[in-house]
């Protein structure tokens, strides 16, 4: 019997309400700052509809802001102090290890990416951390001091699809702008689109999940709570994902059945294409 050929998977990850159940600056940083959660996103909302501004420039403006009143330096172990803090959904520690075993039995080798609109300092200090391929995220320029004081990557809800093409391109470099805009055949792109699976938990997530779909790849819509299960039952509803799972990643849980099924599907996938080839070369 032949040697299947092992391919590369793509598994995307959102992080806040997609991995951990809250926004990831509710755990550590803003109890630091002294500041109440509902006060700090009322704040920031504020900021962004009263100066029609991005709203994820103005949590970051109102990190450093508020951080600095409150004498708090914010370098990047400081970042990653806080990461160390974020609580992730049941059985997210495990899952790499248990996804990743599966595909190795199928014969796919499973890269994982976070791609969000959250802080990669504070991503890059959770257990999860080392799991990643890549993080795609926000993240701040640093003085000669090494303390935090000026946006450098800003990534909201529509920024987020460049990360997908940085993908199937192989390109890990957010900075790189020239790699992304040269052509590259659909056969020659590392990771193609049909063998990628987005993970988010709702509306921000759409572009995403919605050109995942689109190109012939798999979105699937996590929620952690009522709210957000009615948001991602209305989003199969408009056929903008596929698949609705609970934010569970235990061994056997739902979306567990979900994503080996999907990996079982791009591997027959691509071994009857494979075989199609063959025949129509012989």
């Amino acid at each position: 019997m032949a040697i299947k050929k092992k391919i590369d998977v793509a598994l995307i990850y959102d992080f806040d309400g997609t991995l951990s159940p809250g926004n990831m600056q509710e755990f550590g940083f803003i109890q630091a700052i002294g500041k109440d959660v509902s006060e700090f996103w009322e704040k920031t909302i504020d900021l962004a509809t009263t100066n029609d501004a991005s709203g994820i420039l103005c949590y970051m403006y109102l990190m450093l802001q508020e951080a600095k009143a409150s004498g708090i330096s914010l370098k990047r172990d400081s970042f990653r102090k806080f990461g160390s803090m974020v609580e992730l959904f049941k059985g997210v520690e495990d899952w790499f290890t248990l996804i990743n075993q599966y595909g190795k039995s199928k014969g796919i080798n499973i890269k994982h990416y976070i791609n969000s609109s959250g802080l990669k300092e504070m991503i890059e200090g959770t257990s999860i951390a080392k799991c990643f391929e890549n993080i795609y995220a926000c993240s701040f320029l640093y003085n000669v001091d090494g303390v935090a004081y000026w946006p450098a990557v800003a990534v909201d809800y529509t920024t987020k699809t460049q990360f997908l093409f940085k993908i199937n391109k192989g390109i890990k470099e957010i900075s790189d702008n020239k790699r992304i805009n040269e052509y590259v055949a659909k056969e020659d792109r590392p990771i193609p689109f049909e063998r990628m699976i987005y993970l988010g938990d709702g509306e921000t997530d759409v572009p995403c999940m919605s050109v995942v779909k689109e190109q012939g790849g798999h979105s699937i819509a996590v929620y952690g709570n009522r709210k957000k299960k009615a948001v991602a039952e209305r989003l199969i509803k408009e056929n903008r994902v596929n698949f609705v799972c609970k934010a569970d990643y235990s061994e056997n849980s739902e979306i567990h059945t979900t994503v080996r099924l999907i990996l079982d599907k791009i591997r027959a996938d691509y071994d009857f294409q494979q075989h199609l080839i063959a025949q129509n070369n012989r």
